[in-house]
């Protein structure tokens, strides 16, 4: 089993930005109660996911699945990852910041401790010394059981792990970078090697290309909101290649071929677990057999020889 500081995680991190956004929250909780039958237990969130949908403010996904957990009443059994920095009305990686944001997740999850607490994206603005000295703050409190860094340069990662050395405070243990099929070239190029030879954990979000690797985009229109980020791939040379070995090695297993692209990213050196997301649980169902799912390694060659 996959682990992250010593907690275990499950195979598939299932991504909760649709959480009151696309999904409203009983279709949250259908595939949250999907999610947990399949032995699913590593969920992640943000304190942004999803501000920017009509009416909302930040906090909806968060709450959502605060909820669930606290109807369910399984939180020992969850492991919750969330992120500070994006969400406009909490902006940044100010120590006083952090704190804030912090007791706001903590309020809107119902629970006292935060799994894995990432920094959203980087902020130049802040001395990277006081962002580490607000994470060891919280996992010294015991709010907070590990941190980890999105969105970061290798540059700007190896400063802050070099920081946390120095001054003994609690270094990031995982990245979550942009890394899928159709999205290799930063990662493999930069941060790759230094989460191999830092022994960081590594969780890639939109690990099927905001659904672009679903194959659910060619022909006629799909009604889903993310439907023009993932149809871009669609003007790129390697998108319809990429789709048809995944159509040909799904076949060849009897499966979907989000399971395939996933289990590809799973199939990455670095790589400790892929981020992917679903509205139903339908959606779900097509993503699950990633978990066990072994492709060949003639497979994953040809996978990465046509998306390079």
């Amino acid at each position: 089993m996959p682990s992250v500081s010593g907690i275990d995680v499950s195979p598939l991190c299932l991504g909760a930005n649709v959480f009151g956004w696309s999904a409203d929250a009983d279709q949250s909780f259908a595939v949250l109660d999907a999610f947990a039958e399949a032995q699913g237990t590593f969920v992640d969130t943000a304190d942004s996911y999803m501000w920017r949908a009509p009416g909302n403010s930040g906090g909806e996904s968060e709450t959502i699945l605060g909820d669930w957990m606290a109807a369910r009443g399984n939180r020992d059994r969850m492991v919750i990852a969330t992120k500070v920095g994006s969400l406009p009305s909490r902006p940044g990686l100010g120590g006083e910041n952090i704190k804030a944001a912090c007791e706001d997740s903590l309020r809107r999850l119902r629970t006292d401790h935060i799994d894995l607490y990432y920094a959203h994206r980087d902020d130049p603005d802040t001395a990277q010394e006081e962002t580490l000295d607000a994470f060891d703050a919280l996992v010294r409190e015991g709010k907070v059981r590990a941190v980890a860094a999105s969105n970061f340069s290798a540059a700007r990662l190896r400063e802050a792990l070099e920081i946390s050395d120095r001054d003994g405070l609690t270094r990031y243990t995982a990245v979550q970078p942009h890394y899928n099929l159709m999205e290799r070239g930063e990662y493999e190029s930069s941060l790759a090697d230094l989460v191999a030879a830092e022994e960081l954990a590594c969780f890639p979000y939109y690990g099927l290309a905001a659904g672009f690797l679903t194959g659910k985009y060619r022909g006629a229109a799909v009604d889903s909101v993310r439907a023009q980020g993932a149809a871009k791939y669609l003007d790129d040379p390697r998108g319809p290649a990429v789709l048809a070995v995944l159509d040909e090695i799904a076949a060849g297993h009897g499966t979907t071929q989000a399971a395939v692209a996933l289990a590809w990213l799973a199939a990455q050196p670095t790589v400790t677990a892929p981020i992917a997301s679903a509205r139903t649980p339908e959606q779900l169902a097509g993503i699950l057999p990633m978990i066990t799912l072994a492709l060949t390694d003639d497979e994953i060659r040809l996978l990465s020889h046509v998306s390079a």
